[in-house]
């Protein structure tokens, strides 16, 4: 029954994750797809740098959100750290991004807006599923759960001091 109730902690835990996630993302996605157009439409720059550019604006308001409100009850690794890993690992979402637009718009010679922009949300999902899992893995980290008994799963019996 102990397994049951650790069980469902667990995946209730998860998905309380996953709503913030979504939430700091969903957010974060607006940012990114606001900016993006901005530069490409409205001032003309390239896909690419335009991709570049609103994707290092709302990666930092990610990891704001996702430090403070999404992970806060994580081992907090220090600031430095998480924030270089943060954005590596954005880094390589970023490179997700970047292959299904330049596919997009060199490859395919699709050049116009609804084109760029469902490449951009295509490389956009693809990248946030790498993102999830790689931010709790590397660079948001768990809390130290205590040794389990491998036959039980249950927590190891603390021995008395002598």
């Amino acid at each position: 029954m102990e397994f049951l109730k650790r069980a469902y902690s667990r995946v209730v835990h998860l998905i309380h994750e996953l709503a913030k996630f979504g939430t700091i993302g969903g957010i974060a996605f607006f940012v990114d797809m606001g900016a993006t157009n901005l530069f490409r439409f409205g001032f003309g720059w390239g896909p690419l740098i335009s991709a570049v550019l609103a994707t290092c604006i709302s990666a930092t308001f990610a990891y704001i959100g996702n430090r403070y409100w999404t992970f806060r009850d994580r081992e907090q690794s220090g600031l430095a750290r998480e924030y270089a890993l943060f954005f590596l690992l954005n880094g390589i979402g970023l490179l997700i991004a970047l292959i299904c637009i330049g596919f997009t718009t060199y490859t395919l010679g699709l050049q116009d807006p609804l084109s760029y922009n469902i490449a951009k949300i295509v490389g956009v999902a693809f990248g946030t599923l790498f993102r999830f899992w790689s931010y709790k893995r590397w660079v948001f980290l768990a809390p130290e759960d205590p040794p389990v008994e491998p036959a039980t799963g249950l927590p190891e019996a603390v021995s008395p001091r002598r």
